[in-house]
């Protein structure tokens, strides 16, 4: 007998933790498996920033932090947002979570009830809608394809407006195309949604560091609709601290008190040591971020190249992030002896199976055409996951 409440039923399991399991569960079994699923940098958390943890450990921050996190590190924030974004807001519009994923959700679960629509540009993080649905509120998918560089237009936007509509999700640089939204695309979306006082936008910019055409745009910079923006933030990209868990909101006082109410029932305040760290992150040299940019840079350069030999993919050239998100649907309905490839779903399988590549199948990020690569990984894994990609998919007939 099913006990679980309809809140959980209605969740799908995580798409990308499930293929990094399974790709985790065949190299247990021996089998050389390169991993192209998970987003998550490949470098290591720079040593300064280790330093100020450890250091916090000895100075004893093992107790509560207050529930929005420490001054010191909204501060920080504050400072940063100032800075690199030119956007001005207080430490009392600033909350630190446990992750920018928990951010997401303090932000949905605050604003959005039964009957609330919220938009949501495909392809999508797929966390998003599953948010949305335990916030009971209602998906609204506006699809964008490679033809478009995967980004929405601002008449694709208005005409996804209802009276019903409370949000807009924008994630720029985006999971999982890597497409980036210029200051001009942002303009024209601003324009929409200045129209429309009742939209709440929420600005995931968690890769706003690893952007690969200059200066990072965030869509908070007009002011016709600054206080409708909660930003979305945190270290894991540009720092590698994914383990660390330490996102953020900057945001209008209202949103932000209410986030702060909900944290301080479910969770309370991140990781005190974590916090300390983030801390020495943001006022720490930015160097290194500069320089795992380039690396990532490069990286993209090399699979963007492979994947263009491989036939049958489309491909774009992701402009930040660290994801390729190639159409492939030109193999679906072929086939491998008895196998074949009905779906994304199978042919990620396929590649796990026979090419022992993991990716991710396009449909649980709203887009069935397409897979997800991740090259967060070294160049030699970048070039021998495509020749085996390639490899296996010239069997498919």
């Amino acid at each position: 007998m099913n006990q679980l409440s309809d809140r959980l039923n209605s969740l799908s399991p995580s798409e990308t933790l499930a293929m990094s399991q399974k790709s985790n569960e065949l190299k247990a079994q021996g089998v050389d498996v390169i991993n192209l699923s998970v987003g998550e940098p490949d470098f290591n958390t720079l040593d300064h920033i280790k330093e100020a943890a450890k250091k916090a450990v000895d100075d004893n921050f093992s107790r509560y932090s207050p529930v929005p996190g420490y001054p010191e590190l909204r501060n920080a924030i504050v400072e940063k947002l100032r800075k690199e974004n030119g956007l001005e807001y207080t430490a009392a519009q600033i909350l630190c979570s446990n992750g920018a994923k928990q951010s997401v959700c303090n932000v949905l679960l605050a604003l959005i009830g039964p009957g609330d629509e919220v938009i949501i540009p495909a392809p999508y993080w797929v966390s998003y809608p599953e948010m949305v649905k335990l916030a009971e509120g209602t998906n609204v998918i506006v699809s964008a394809g490679i033809e478009q560089d995967f980004k929405i237009t601002p008449e694709q936007l208005e005409a996804a407006i209802t009276p019903k509509t409370k949000a807009l999700i924008l994630c720029s640089p985006s999971n999982p195309t890597g497409s980036v939204y210029s200051q001009e695309e942002l303009a024209g979306l601003a324009a929409v949604l200045a129209k429309y006082p009742q939209v709440i936008v929420i600005a995931d910019e968690i890769y706003e560091h690893i952007n690969y055409i200059g200066k990072h745009q965030s869509i908070a910079q007009f002011p016709e609709i600054k206080d409708r923006v909660v930003i979305v933030n945190g270290v894991s990209k540009a720092y590698a601290m994914t383990g660390w868990r330490i996102g953020f909101i900057a945001g209008p006082q209202w949103i932000v008190s209410a986030c702060n109410k909900l944290q301080g029932q479910y969770t309370s305040g991140p990781c005190s040591v974590s916090q300390k760290a983030a801390e020495a992150a943001y006022v720490g040299t930015q160097e290194p971020v500069k320089e795992m940019r380039e690396a990532f840079e490069r990286r993209r350069d090399l699979i963007v190249k492979l994947a263009k030999e491989i036939p049958g993919f489309e491909v774009n050239n992701p402009q930040g992030a660290f994801y390729l998100f190639p159409k492939c649907d030109a193999y679906y309905g072929k086939a491998d002896g008895d196998r074949v490839i009905q779906d994304a779903g199978d042919l990620a399988m396929y590649l796990l199976e026979v090419g022992h590549v993991a990716c991710v199948g396009g449909t649980a990020f709203g887009a069935p055409e397409c897979i997800r690569m991740s090259y967060a990984t070294s160049d030699e894994n970048i070039v021998e996951a495509m020749r085996r990609i390639k490899e296996a998919l010239a069997r498919l007939k």
